[in-house]
């Protein structure tokens, strides 16, 4: 069952001009530690950012709250599974509400996609319910 969806458009020239403007208090205020690590290692590292910040704007969509009642950009973080599949690893106020928006019985699955057209940087979040299996330790 889908329990929240969000999707967020980037403008990868706006970042671009906010990194030239504020450097590391932009990032240190925006990314986890794994994105920036991520994004620096690539050679299209603004639209790497953009995406990012149209996953956690999709996120918090998602999630019900936008960027209020606890929850901040650093709580969501893109990460990528073995597979390299991405997917959002949620911390503090967003995991907090992603706690409280998932039903009993039942544990959160995160899907996004992301993809980027310059200038434009696109990501879509779907949250949904998946009913834990007995022995399941998610």
């Amino acid at each position: 069952m889908i329990i929240g969806i969000g999707s967020d458009l980037c403008d990868a020239r706006r970042i671009a001009k906010v990194l030239e403007r504020h450097g590391d208090r932009f990032l240190d205020r925006i990314f986890t530690p794994a994105e920036r690590a991520k994004a620096e290692q690539r050679a299209n590292r603004v639209e790497t950012y953009a995406k990012r910040f149209a996953a956690k704007e999709a996120c918090s969509k998602a999630l019900g709250t936008g960027f209020r009642r606890g929850v901040f950009w650093r709580d969501m973080g893109v990460v990528n599974m073995p597979s390299g599949r991405p997917t959002m690893k949620l911390t503090g106020g967003a995991l907090a509400r992603l706690k409280a928006i998932t039903p009993a019985g039942c544990g959160a699955q995160i899907d996004i996609s992301l993809t980027d057209e310059g200038p434009t940087a696109q990501a879509i979040v779907i949250i949904t319910a998946v009913p834990l299996s007995s022995g399941s330790t998610t």
